[in-house]
This record gives structure tokens, sequence and C-alpha cells, in this order.
């Protein structure tokens, strides 16, 4: 079985964000002036709006059962060290998952994903790793998961999802799951989202990182949804009594622009739907271009980013001296000229030869230009755009000898 192995040399670099809605950047400015400081775990203000957007997804939810940071980051690490046990991963997963189970002492499991989707464990190899834990004398305690994956950008089936839950319920683990981009769905009519707070209630922490679907990537902000019931009440406790160690409350003005998305205004609304249009259209001809060159990759649902296997192509690559994904992460970031990390970074073996590909960089730096691209009815027919997509396709092109 392997477990956590030594930590990358670095995690991928952050991405440049959408630009900022005016009307989010007015409050926020409005605030500037606020000397009195946001409370550890979000004011009641933050944590009432929290409650309002999950009650708006069928998760009534309790302010005192709401907890706030500048970040997810911030809040993983508090649940990680709120308790004793093991961490279970899924592979492949985001790449700050694991560094922040060692950074709280948490020995992190990898558990392969389905064929279907990422984000999520396969069922029976989450039963199985966490037999071979026990029979080592380790105590599996949480279980990272992410519907709407981030590192795939693929949405876990219900079905799926329900095996998960059941098997993590016969062994007591608690479920964390990052439910960051669930409101961007490319096609919200033809990808159903289930969380597992909804199958697995007195044992599910929720996790929403702002940064990114509603907020600036560059204004840090996340809440957490916490359990009435079960192990709840004490994990809330303890981490907000780590988030207090080492101060990690709100800036008020972020506070104040987050209390502003989370009650979903119009132009929140409107970015939102902006933003996934944007997303798929630039998804889906992206990975028209990796079929194209022979890379295999799961069609994005979600989010900004996919994930390839280049396995296909592994003689071709051998060829140029790409070996592992390490290589093949330096090969396509100087061609590209942009970061693009290696599936080592995201728990995979380094000789699986995968990568995390990212759909802003084809938009480029320019605000208008993006801005643009959000309103177009055809982003990827957008002249920069088009130009940066060919870029990209030739890129693969290239190393499959095409």
């Amino acid at each position: 079985m392997q477990q956590g192995s030594p930590a990358p040399p670095a995690l991928p670099a952050p991405e440049r964000g959408l630009p900022v809605l005016p009307e989010l950047a007015a409050r926020l400015a409005e605030a500037a002036g606020r000397s009195e400081p946001e409370p550890v775990g979000g004011g009641p203000e933050l944590r009432t709006a929290a409650c309002a957007y999950w009650a708006r997804r069928g998760l009534p939810t309790a302010p005192e059962h709401v907890v706030a940071a500048p970040g997810a980051q911030p809040l993983l690490l508090a649940l990680f060290a709120s308790a004793g046990g093991e961490v279970l991963l899924t592979r492949p997963c985001a790449a700050w998952y694991g560094p922040l189970a060692r950074l709280a002492g948490r020995l992190a499991y990898h558990v392969p994903v389905p064929a279907e989707c990422g984000g999520v464990p396969d069922p029976f190899a989450l039963l199985e790793t966490v037999g071979r834990i026990r029979a080592e004398g380790g105590r599996p305690r949480f279980l990272v998961l992410s519907v709407a994956d981030d590192t795939t950008g693929t949405v876990a089936p219900p079905e799926i999802l329900h095996e998960v839950c059941e098997a993590a319920a016969a062994e007591e683990l608690t479920v964390i799951s990052d439910e960051t981009w669930r409101d961007v769905l490319h096609d919200p009519h033809a990808t159903v989202f289930v969380g597992p707070a909804e199958m697995y209630p007195d044992r599910v922490v929720v996790l929403t990182d702002l940064s990114g679907p509603l907020t600036p990537a560059a204004w840090p902000a996340a809440v957490a949804r916490f359990p009435v019931g079960g192990a709840g009440p004490a994990l809330r406790a303890r981490a907000g009594s780590v988030l207090t160690a080492v101060r990690a409350e709100l800036p008020p003005p972020v506070a104040e622009a987050a209390r502003w998305a989370l009650a979903e205004p119009g132009p929140v609304r409107e970015r939102v739907a902006a933003t996934a249009r944007l997303y798929g259209a630039l998804g889906a001809a992206a990975r028209e271009r990796l079929d194209a060159a022979g890379v295999l990759c799961r069609p994005p649902q979600t989010g900004p980013h996919l994930y390839a296997d280049l396995g296909e192509l592994r003689d071709a690559l051998a060829a140029r001296r790409i070996t592992d994904s390490v290589e093949l992460e330096g090969y396509l970031s100087a061609v590209l000229g942009h970061p693009v990390p290696g599936g080592h970074r995201f728990g995979d073996a380094p000789d699986a030869l995968r990568v995390r590909l990212s759909t802003p960089p084809l938009l480029g730096a320019c605000d208008d230009r993006i801005r643009r691209a959000l309103e177009a009815t055809d982003p990827a027919a957008e002249p920069d755009v088009a130009e940066a997509l060919s870029t990209f396709g030739s890129a693969f092109s290239e190393l499959a000898g095409i």
C-alpha cells in the first residue's frame, strides 16, 4: 500500500483570476476604513450569509455551525489538526491536500478514483485501503473528496457518490467535502450535483472556497459547514481553536465582499453563469485538440481545469527524452508559456505521464480581452483565444508526431 510520499518541490503556482467584478470591488472599498477586526471564524453577518447560501442549495444551516477563514487551506489545516488519525485522499487530488496533512502531522493515503470521474475514491478501493490501514494499527479518520473536482474538472455521478458515502459510513469516516466548484457547472441542465452532506449529514464537513467562483482569486476567503450531530460540534470547536492560535481571521474588507457575494445578488449570479459558460467552451475546445493528438482526457464538466493522460504517447515522448510527469511538466510549461503541473503534484506516480491543464491562460492577461470572452457567444472563436487554442493544439500534435 502506498502512503504519503515526500512533498513535491513546490505547489502549482497560483493562477491569475478573472477581472474583479466592479460591484464587488465597491463593497470592498466601502469597508476599507473599518478598523475593528473581523472575529476569528467570521462575524455573524458573514456566517448568516453562508447559511442562506447553503439553504438555497438544500442544506439548512445555523450560524453557530459555520466557520470562515482566509482561504480553504487554513480551514483544511485546522480540520486535520483538530483530530488524530490518518487522512484518505483521492489519486489524483488537489495539490495542497497532501502537504497540509503532513503539516498537521497526519499520514495521508491515496485511493484511486473510478474510471468515470475524479474527485471521489473508488468505493471498493476505499474499503480495501481502510482495511489495510487498520491492519497496520492505523486509525483512518478523514476522507477528503470533491464531487465537483478542481483537479480533473469532472463531477461524480450520484450513484458513485452514494456507494462512497455508504463505505465511509460503514468505516465511521468523517468526510470533508470540497464543494468549491459546485456552482460553475459547464452545463447545469445536463450535470447533476449531489453533495455527500445530503446523504451522510452527521459526518460531513462542507468546505467552500469563495476565491475563484464567487470572489477574485487574489482575495482568499472560505467557509465551512459543520454537522449538527456526531463529531461536528467538537470538530468545529477544535478547528476554531487552531484558527484562533494562528490568528486566521479575514480582513474586514474581504469579509464584507465575501458576505455580499454569498448573498448572490444579480451581478454575482450573472458573473458565475458567464464564468461557467466560458470555462465550458474553453474546456470543450481544449479537449477536442487533445483528442486529435491522441491524448486521453475525461470530458470537463466544471471549473477551469482538465486532467490529461499522455500514456498513449509514451514512445513518442521517450524519443524526446520525456519519461515521466516531471519532465513532461517542464516541456509543456516551456512550450505553452505558463505552468503546466505534472500529475506527481496531485498524488499520481511520476511515470503515469499526466498533467493538469488550465483554460484561463488561453484568455491572455488583458482584462479587456477576458471581458470580451466572458460576453462572447462563442469565446473559442474570439481571434486571440482561437490563436491560443491553435498553439495549444500544436504543442500536443507535435508531441504525438502528427
